[in-house]
């Protein structure tokens, strides 16, 4: 489904140039619980971003269904981003000033489905995410496990084929972050692909292929 091949990220020029990835070759079938680990500053949230068409390489191709995402225009990048891939961040990323319910449904906006449509799958999603009495309850009123699970409810809203993943659990304690990952598993027991970073180690147990990283190199490629 996604082919890499030969991705470079370089910063900067001169003495001011810093390498991020370098010579990155991998494939991601669908449907894999694809799990990106290493140290800070090992180039992973880089890589994701490349992934999922936020970034581009410097060189090398990135290739998602055997096209080349170098050839899309912007608008298919942002359809890609939108139809076809949903995020998960560290920093949750809702609005304040939103519910719940209406975090969820501003996917469906910018996508222009009409509010009946949006209204119950939102409420369907949080229901799913075991929010349904969490409807209309504002960020600052839900915990920070809480607020992950609207997040990726709202990752969901638009039936994504994959969700990327950017340390879900990094804000979150032990227990919210077993119930954030049971419910990415779920996820992907039902055919959504999951392309995640992170850098806990024990959280290995729930992916299907692990790539590490190291000073932006693949080290390693595990398939379980």
């Amino acid at each position: 489904m996604i082919k890499v091949e030969d991705v470079w990220k370089i910063y900067g020029k001169g003495e001011a140039k810093t390498i991020a990835l370098k010579n990155i070759n991998l494939e991601i079938e669908e449907g894999e619980f694809v799990m990106i680990i290493g140290p800070s500053g090992c180039g992973k949230s880089t890589l994701l971003n490349i992934l999922a068409l936020l970034d581009v390489p410097t060189k090398g191709e990135v290739y998602y269904k055997g096209r080349r995402t170098s050839s899309m225009s912007e608008n298919e990048r942002a359809i890609f981003r939108r139809k076809v891939s949903g995020f998960i961040f560290q920093q949750f990323h809702l609005i304040k000033t939103l519910t719940a319910l209406e975090n969820v449904e501003l996917p469906m906006i910018l996508d222009e489905k009409d509010k009946t449509y949006r209204r119950k799958r939102a409420k369907k999603l949080l229901e799913m995410v075991g929010l349904g009495d969490r409807l209309n309850h504002y960020p600052h009123q839900l915990s920070g496990g809480q607020q992950q699970r609207v997040a990726i409810a709202r990752a969901l809203a638009n039936n994504p084929k994959i969700i990327f993943a950017d340390e879900p659990t990094g804000n979150l304690d032990s227990k919210s972050g077993e119930v954030v990952m049971n419910i990415l598993k779920e996820l992907n027991e039902k055919g959504i692909t999951i392309i995640m970073v992170t850098h806990e180690q024990e959280l290995l147990k729930y992916a299907s292929k692990i790539i590490r990283l190291r000073d932006g190199e693949i080290v390693e490629i595990i398939e379980k």
